[in-house]
């Protein structure tokens, strides 16, 4: 142990005294820098892999290191073609949102080898990553309005030609017009 105080983070390599030490493989660490290197969690002697110096939570670690293919790591009978982007394992930019423009909406149109297909990017959707609404089922990231991008839960959308919204996007754009509602004076009408 050095003079004048305790030893250095195995992260930050700034001094670490006993009451904030965590050690791992004869490293020690302050507990808020004893965290995963891809997902940032909280680590602790239960939730730790070490690999060449780096340390990991069991999850990201199978993804990076562990096995691949059939059965391994997405449970029972699967195939996950999953590299681990989702856990920012390597680098993705992210995509501008994009409405869908898939002209028939109907859940019984999509299917996909089995699995339904997500009306606004058009790939597979599998169980795992399945939100239903508006009668389609979507992947969660897909999960938006088409207007404003914000995400949505089954209760909190409005549907309008297979392309779903916020509420407050739909009452904007397809919502009541007139006197009082922010038109000033005239008749009540509807945008078709």
């Amino acid at each position: 142990m050095p003079l004048g105080g305790g030893n250095k983070c195995g992260c930050c390599q700034k001094t670490v005294y006993f009451a904030e030490e965590v050690q791992c493989e004869g490293r020690s660490f302050h507990r808020s820098c004893f965290l995963c290197m891809v997902c940032r969690k909280n680590l602790d002697s239960t939730t730790v892999a070490v690999h060449e110096n780096e340390i990991y939570c069991k999850a990201c670690y199978g993804k990076k290191y562990g096995p691949k293919g059939y059965g391994y790591g997405a449970g029972a009978g699967t195939l996950s073609m999953d590299k681990g982007e989702s856990l920012g394992i390597k680098h993705v930019e992210p995509q501008e949102h994009c409405p869908t423009n898939n002209p028939n909406a109907s859940k019984f149109a999509q299917k996909f080898g089995g699995s339904d297909v997500c009306p606004r990017c058009s790939k597979a959707v599998y169980a795992a990553e399945k939100v239903i609404g508006a009668g389609n089922a979507w992947h969660r990231g897909c999960f938006r309005c088409a207007k404003c991008g914000k995400g949505l839960e089954s209760t909190t959308l409005a549907d309008k030609d297979g392309e779903i919204y916020c509420k407050g996007c739909y009452a904007k754009n397809f919502g009541p017009k007139g006197f009082g509602y922010g038109q000033g004076a005239g008749a009540l009408s509807h945008t078709q």
